[in-house]
């Protein structure tokens, strides 16, 4: 028979609130080979985003991948690592802190908001607790992918039910499941590049570089290459950038499976030979600075380009924690809570009321 959990030591007049729950794919504790190996097990483990046969790829992963790669993504790791931990950590700390000021401002009930990581820690599993911990009993779940896949916002998904169907009482829950065409989303991308080509001009080309996925999962039906298109073509129509300035590209790639083309690298690569000497590249697809933003992109493909004839690949920052971004994602946050009480100021009397609803839980067996 499942035991439900609930939460600790619960009461009849515990005022409810509104918990709300950012998440990102993740971080290892540790820029250390052991960390990145448990780590990489949990991300690389997880069926969303490795679609093959799970005993075979149980054996690779085991057998092969984590007795290598770890090593190997803990050098590059040190590379980025800050004293508050990982780039994605430290900067969501910091959304998370904006977005809270600025709800703090809006919202007309009590709230309370968690950072949590897919793979990783803080864990989604944790932070669920602690909103649960905090009385929360409507939960909203916002993802910081702006464009949906399976692999990211799907399995978030995957870990928040999880976790909810061990409990004894559900929330009410909502979930962000996209803002690939949100207009404050394009117009913050559309600022950071306007202010970047005014202090370093414009490059002759910008790759807007999104992360890779295989091809396999496009023609299986993910929505994701479809939405990071659209982003980009907004983008540039906002900018009047026209076709020949910018193009869509693909990174991360990962195994021998075809993967969304063209990739960035060989698109870096073959730019540098046809004699360009400036290039920008913006990664629109990360709400977050991290490992695939500031050592790949920054480090390891400005290094293709100047290997290959170029002079200079700009890196344009991502959004983090912008002004114009955290205003956006409120706002995000501000048209998913709509009708609910703490949006609008409709908590039930009797809940603020506790001490009679004290006495009527006595009065009907109820121990304090």
């Amino acid at each position: 028979m499942p035991m439900y959990s609930a939460k600790p030591n619960a009461r009849h007049d515990d005022v409810p609130r509104l918990g709300i729950l950012v998440t990102n794919l993740g971080t290892p504790d540790a820029p250390t080979t052991p960390a990145l190996r448990r780590y990489l097990a949990e991300f690389l483990g997880d069926p969303r985003v490795v679609e093959i046969n799970r005993p075979l790829w149980w054996l690779l992963l085991h057998g092969v991948i984590l007795r290598t790669r770890p090593r190997k993504s803990a050098a590059a790791y040190r590379e980025v690592w800050e004293e508050g931990g990982s780039p994605l950590l430290t900067i969501g700390q910091k959304q998370v802190a904006g977005i809270k000021e600025r709800l703090a401002k809006k919202l007309k009930g009590p709230f309370s908001i968690e950072l949590a990581m897919r793979y990783g820690n803080p864990s989604i599993r944790d932070g669920l607790r602690k909103l649960r911990e905090e009385g929360a009993e409507r939960i909203l779940v916002l993802p910081l992918y702006p464009q949906y896949s399976a692999t990211t916002v799907g399995s978030t998904y995957d870990a928040v039910f999880d976790e909810l169907k061990q409990w004894r009482f559900i929330p009410e829950l909502r979930l962000i499941g996209q803002y690939a065409d949100d207009p404050g989303y394009i117009e913050s991308l559309a600022n950071t590049i306007r202010e970047h080509w005014d202090q370093h001009g414009k490059a002759e080309k910008m790759l807007m570089s999104f992360h890779g996925m295989p091809r396999r999962y496009l023609l299986n039906g993910d929505f994701y290459h479809c939405q990071c298109q659209k982003t980009a073509r907004l983008v540039a129509e906002h900018l009047g950038m026209a076709d020949d300035e910018w193009q869509v590209t693909f990174q991360s790639l990962f195994g021998r499976e075809v993967w969304l083309q063209p990739y960035t690298d060989e698109t870096v690569e073959a730019l540098a030979k046809s004699g360009m000497k400036k290039l920008d590249v913006i990664c629109p697809g990360f709400s977050a600075d991290c490992l695939e933003t500031l050592e790949e992109i920054e480090g390891e493909n400005a290094e293709i380009f100047e290997e290959h004839g170029g002079e200079s690949l700009r890196y344009i920052r991502a959004l983090n924690d912008r002004d114009d971004h955290l205003d956006m994602l409120t706002n995000l946050v501000l048209d998913h809570v709509k009708g609910w009480p703490e949006a609008s100021n409709k908590i039930k009397r009797s809940r603020r009321d506790p001490k009679a609803t004290r006495e009527r839980a006595a009065a009907m067996g109820c121990e304090y």
